[in-house]
């Protein structure tokens, strides 16, 4: 970690109400999703249109569907209005990604979506978590204009890929910022942050909702508890 940096903390939320505990309980950024069991996708208009609302910048997820990240031309046209609509209602920055079928990034298409996105910061999703040369992949990044690569270092959770964050974190040099994220918790933040040398850590802080049953079956919903919880481990690893 860079010294006397505090770490900053992101939240990922599904729901204008989730952004609003994060953002209470401490959160410095969110990322602004629907659907998080399956891994995020776009917020509706209804939700975007809320984004203003939200005391804290706000990322909004940029996924047209769930599933692979190999993506058609209908699905870029979706993106980019999306993207655009992100923009309008104040989004500081969007999150994307795209693969091509071999599983490298598709820098074409992520270029041509970036291009509309002007102004706007950019974080690329966990599509890296899949491609079969992360290092590259991180420079691929850097050049189509990113500053942020959200990932557990390519293993199931964050906590395990740590050395591949550190490894990262160093090729990175600065140039962008690596963003540790899947299964941070209280308990794990402080080793993580000073294995790794990151400077910022993403999470979902979730609570399961159980209730009725078939398609209204339980849902999540964000733990402000956990959050301040985390909050107050990651401020007590300031460097000196």
């Amino acid at each position: 970690m860079t010294a006397g940096i505090k770490p900053l903390l992101e939240i990922c939320v599904e729901s204008f109400d989730d952004a609003m505990v994060a953002a209470r309980a401490g959160a410095d950024r969110i990322e602004y999703c629907a659907a998080l069991a399956v891994g995020g996708v776009t917020p509706s208009a209804g939700a975007m249109a809320r984004l203003r609302d939200i005391p804290v910048p706000c990322r909004v997820m940029i996924r047209p569907r769930p599933g692979d990240f190999i993506y058609g031309a209908s699905d870029v046209a979706m993106m980019k209005h999306d993207i655009a609509l992100a923009r309008d209602h104040g989004a500081e920055g969007v999150v994307i990604g795209a693969a091509m079928r071999d599983g490298r990034l598709d820098r074409d298409m992520l270029a041509d979506l970036l291009s509309v996105a002007g102004g706007l910061g950019a974080t690329l999703h966990r599509v890296f978590d899949a491609v079969p040369d992360p290092f590259d992949a991180l420079e691929g990044a850097i050049d189509l204009g990113f500053d942020r690569i959200l990932t557990s270092g390519q293993q199931p959770t964050a906590e395990q890929g740590a050395d591949m964050i550190a490894r990262l974190i160093t090729q990175a040099d600065g140039r962008i910022t690596i963003l540790p994220g899947c299964g941070i918790t209280p308990e794990n933040a402080a080793v993580l942050l000073r294995k790794t040398g990151a400077v910022e850590l993403h999470a979902s802080c979730k609570k399961a909702i159980p209730a009725g049953v078939g398609y209204a079956a339980g849902r999540v919903e964000t733990d402000g508890d956990a959050i301040r919880a985390l909050v107050a481990v990651m401020a007590g690893v300031v460097a000196p």
